[in-house]
């Protein structure tokens, strides 16, 4: 199994339950959506995955998508605005 080296980026809700605005994590995740789980877990984040949005290298992706050492992936939950 190898690992791949990942920035993340938290925004809103996701950002102040992680502690932090982005971060670089190495992972053996191979999907976008086995990095949430792996995130979510580690910084006790409380919204699932279907109530969000993942990009990996600004570009909108399925949870599906495969991870690559050196890409950039946000995870982007709902926006409430007025």
């Amino acid at each position: 199994m190898s690992s791949r080296d990942i920035e993340i980026n938290y925004f809103a809700i996701l950002r102040e339950q992680a502690g932090r605005a982005t971060e670089r994590r190495v992972t053996a995740a191979t999907t976008a959506g086995d990095l949430y789980e792996e995130v979510r877990v580690a910084h006790s984040l409380t919204l699932p995955r279907t109530l969000l949005k993942v990009a990996v290298n600004d570009e909108f992706c399925e949870w599906s998508q495969t991870l690559q050492s050196g890409d950039r992936v946000v995870f982007i939950p709902p926006v409430a605005g007025g």
